[in-house]
């Protein structure tokens, strides 16, 4: 049976699983080996080569929850998406961004590729038709993040798609907030996904790791690149990883629940002034997200009233915890301006409608009134007393 016929617990489950023929154990040995025979073997394995038995089985797992036909693990996210561009990309050509994107891949963008004489434009909006009136001679690649960090913008997966394939174009996609969960690019005419793995499908806060899955024959690219940069993963952060995936779907469905349960909450609140959520009705994309998503995802972002501090509401949170990631199954905050987008300038930051008040907020699986009873009484405490 195809694995990407089964259901995706069964897959988060149990493709990609290596059998213990030895003790018939469960769960996935950990092979740990750092050196492997090279006479008399099929494969000769070595860890920077993405092949040892670990990284051959997570590749595997996560190739059929995005629908790909293969996969690779890197050591991080910004490993997976740096690769990734790098591999269909040289002096002279030139890359189309989307212009709401995570500030670490804007920053790679805009510090690195000069030096390499690529050239890059960022769109002035995310729609289609912002993609195409940046189109190039030289364009080769075509790039977005949806939803997108912080803003939880859509963009339109089938149009870019179609762009890119009328243009003779590679599509690229950060599928991080969504997860293969909620969204399969790939469905849609995408050709390249890629994920921080450190974030939905490690799930605990306690791994870092990149992923990019697409078509063997541009996974190959990529790992050409790849073997020679060396951004691999350890076999236990492969072996975590692996197990972590198992209950992605779970933890991803609760997330989404818990989400849409607090973006309705946060926007009937009248110290909210603002609050992104592609689920809610009045959300400037949610028509294409119904479209193209299965559910809306765990990220809020929100606005507080003015005169609410920012800083000091998140300090007089007890449950929810101010952090610098996201997608654990404890929720956590934090803000964009001093954080994931810090190393944007500030009217890049404003440009783009980032806020130094816009808190970004990671939904975990805690009781949904225990959040909201958490926000709550921060925000009466910092009313209360707010010089203290």
């Amino acid at each position: 049976m195809n694995s990407n016929k089964k259901g995706l617990n069964t897959i988060c489950t149990h493709v990609g699983e290596l059998e213990d023929k030895q003790y018939r154990g469960a769960v996935s040995p950990l092979y740990m080996s750092s050196s492997y025979a090279y006479e008399d073997v099929d494969v000769k394995r070595y860890p920077r080569y993405f092949n040892t038995p670990n990284q051959e089985g997570l590749c595997k797992k996560v190739a059929a929850l995005e629908h790909a036909e293969a996969a690779l693990i890197f050591g991080s996210g910004m490993a997976a998406v740096s690769t990734a561009l790098m591999a269909f990309l040289k002096a002279g050509e030139h890359v189309v961004l989307q212009q709401t994107l995570y500030g670490g891949t804007y920053n790679l963008v805009h510090e690195e590729f000069s030096k390499y004489g690529i050239e890059y434009t960022f769109t002035k909006g995310w729609a289609a038709k912002d993609f195409e009136a940046e189109i190039k001679d030289n364009t080769k690649v075509i790039y977005i993040e949806t939803p997108s960090n912080p803003l939880l913008t859509i963009t339109d997966l089938e149009a870019v798609a179609a762009l890119a394939q009328n243009n003779g174009l590679v599509s690229m996609i950060d599928n991080t907030f969504a997860s293969p969960v909620n969204q399969n690019p790939i469905d849609f005419g995408i050709d390249i996904v890629i994920h921080s793995a450190t974030k939905y499908m490690g799930g605990h806060s306690d791994i870092c790791a990149g992923a990019v899955a697409s078509n063997t024959q541009n996974i190959d690219r990529i790992f050409q690149l790849a073997k020679n940069f060396g951004g691999s993963l350890s076999d236990y952060t492969v072996w975590l990883l692996e197990r972590s995936i198992k209950t992605m779907g779970i933890r991803v469905r609760a997330q989404n629940e818990n989400a849409l349960a607090m973006a309705q909450f946060l926007e009937k609140n009248d110290d909210i002034v603002k609050v992104y959520y592609p689920g809610l009705p009045h959300h400037q994309d949610h028509d294409i997200a119904k479209r193209q998503m299965k559910g809306f995802g765990g990220m809020v972002s929100f606005e507080l009233k003015p005169g609410i501090d920012s800083s000091k509401f998140q300090k007089a949170l007890q449950l929810i915890k101010p952090s610098m990631s996201l997608a654990g199954v404890e929720s956590t905050l934090l803000s964009p301006a001093k954080t994931s987008h810090a190393l944007m300038s500030a009217e890049v930051r404003e440009s783009q409608g980032i806020a130094d008040g816009l808190i970004r907020f990671s939904v975990g699986i805690e009781e949904v009134d225990d959040l909201k009873a958490d926000i709550l009484q921060a925000i009466k405490k910092v009313k209360l007393h707010p010089l203290s």
